[in-house]
Formats: C-alpha cells, structure tokens, sequence
C-alpha cells in the first residue's frame, strides 16, 4: 500500500508539470502518442541498408518485442490494473482506451528495441534509449500511466531484450533457422531489387 502512495504522489507530481510548463505539452503528446513511430521508421531503414548485422539486429529486436509484448499482456490480464484517468482526477492530455495500465506497452516496446539496438550499435544505442526515456516519461506527463507502470515496462523491455539475445547465442539450432531465413530472404530481395554494386570495372580507353 505505501508503494502505491508513492507511486501516486510521485504520478501526481510529474502529471502536474503539465500545467506549469505548457510549452512542453506538445512535445509530451507527440513522444506518448507518435514516438514509437520514431522506432519503427528506424527499424525499416537498418533493415533496408542491407548489411547482414543490420539484419540480425532487427531480427534479434522484433523477436524479442513479442516476447515482450506477450509478457506484458499477460502481466496485464493477471494483475489488472486501472489508469490514472480511471480512478482519480488527473490531467489528460491525450485520449485512450480504459484497459490495463501495468506494465506499460510503450515503454516495454520502447526499451525492448532500444536495448536490442545497444547491444549491436553503442552510440546509436545511447541515443534510440534517450527516446525510449522520453516517450516513458511523457506517458505519466499526460496522464496514460503511472510511474510504476513505466518502471515495469523499462526493466521487462531491457531483460527481454537482453535474454533473447543471450537465448539465441546458446539455442543455436534456432539461430541457425532464422540465419537461413534471412539468406532465403535476401535471396528472393537480390532478384527483386538487386544491388548492382558488385559490376566489374569497364577498361579504359
């Protein structure tokens, strides 16, 4: 129970920020609305630089956001829990749905992604996991979930993402099958869309 007022007081305090930096609102409902788009786009384009690394990177990310994902909505149907707009007085600034607020799907889909990518691309990892930061934090801003929500949703995108990587280095045998994947793939795609980088050099004169 005083985990819960902390949570709440601490929900109360960040959501309130909404009236006394006004500037910021719009910013807060573009990252809790549309900042996973952000992710997605960022997602097509390493898949589409057609660097196998890329690649398995995106694979490694996707298939640890299902999992994720999963575990989220699980978490959610056994420990059912209302959002803020639900059961108190709160500032809203986004519209949404009344279903369950623990854990937090955008935050596990933010740092679930953000992670993956870390764990292949440091410096670019530092930067996808500040966004994750930001469209964590900006959830409780507009009154969507509490902090405990997001918490829960940071550490289970972080381990998810950390344990299927860890999962596909010792289950070999499934790596193997989605490594062949992807070649099948990018064999089909070499005949749809081929990459003429590989043309000998003409002589000159």
């Amino acid at each position: 129970m005083a985990l819960l007022n902390l949570d709440y007081h601490l929900f109360q305090f960040i959501n309130h920020l909404a009236v006394v930096y006004l500037f910021l609102n719009p910013i807060m409902r573009f990252l809790a609305q549309d900042g996973e788009n952000v992710f997605y786009v960022g997602i097509i384009f390493y898949w589409f630089t057609r660097k196998k690394e890329n690649r398995w990177m995106v694979i490694q990310s996707l298939v640890a956001a299902c999992v994720a994902l999963g575990i989220s909505g699980l978490i959610g149907d056994f420990l059912y829990r209302d959002r803020p707009f639900v059961t108190h007085h709160v500032i809203q600034l986004i519209p949404h749905a009344v279903n369950a607020s623990f854990p937090s799907d955008h935050a596990t889909a933010a740092f679930v992604i953000a992670t993956s990518i870390l764990i292949f691309r440091k410096k670019e990892g530092f930067v996808w996991l500040t966004l994750a930061a930001g469209i964590a934090f900006s959830r409780i801003w507009v009154g969507a979930h509490y902090p405990g929500d997001v918490f829960a949703g940071i550490l289970l995108g972080i381990f998810s993402a950390k344990a299927i990587h860890k999962w596909l280095q010792k289950w070999g045998i499934i790596a193997l099958l989605l490594h062949r994947g992807l070649v099948l793939y990018e064999r089909v795609e070499q005949r749809i869309l081929p990459v003429n980088g590989n043309k000998s050099k003409q002589p000159v004169g």
